[in-house]
């Protein structure tokens, strides 16, 4: 567990990942110094893992988004399904499910033609089946992950 004040400063990262050293000290109340070296530390801890930034997918001709469940044909095949699909660019996420699907990917392509030739390739590097279920609108997603006592 974190102590508070990194529970305060992690928040404040989560929700804005370029802050300056010192806004984040303005925020959490500590010098610059004492900030930068508690950001070191949970870097170090793994608490912050990274930074990066947010794309819009649009900009990068991406809009339309899908979840797609994907189960293995063959219950006794290898599972290796993460990494043959790994590959994929389109794919921005694959989660291990409980349920009758065995996956679950979130896919971001140009087109419905594009989403079809995904699914192809999908089934033509891995034996499974798959259903799709397209986005038409999202309300929010990339939230900061702050702390249970900041939510």
């Amino acid at each position: 567990m974190i102590d508070p004040v990194d529970a305060r400063l992690v928040a404040e990262v989560s929700r804005d990942g370029r802050a300056t050293l010192a806004q984040l000290a303005e925020h959490v109340g500590l010098s610059t110094s004492a900030v930068q070296a508690r950001l070191r530390r949970l870097e170090a801890d793994g608490v912050i893992s990274g930074y990066r930034a947010l794309v819009d997918p649009q900009a990068l001709g991406r809009p339309l988004s899908a979840f797609m469940e994907i189960t293995p044909l063959d219950p006794e095949q290898v599972d290796d399904v993460p990494q043959l699909l790994e590959h994929l660019t389109a794919v921005e996420a694959c989660h291990s499910i409980a349920g009758d699907a065995s996956y679950m990917l979130f896919v971001r392509v140009g087109t419905p033609p594009d989403l079809e030739a995904l699914i192809r390739d999908i089934r033509r590097v891995v034996n499974v089946t798959t259903r799709t279920t397209v986005v038409l609108q999202t309300f929010y997603e990339n939230r900061p992950l702050l702390p249970p006592d900041e939510g």
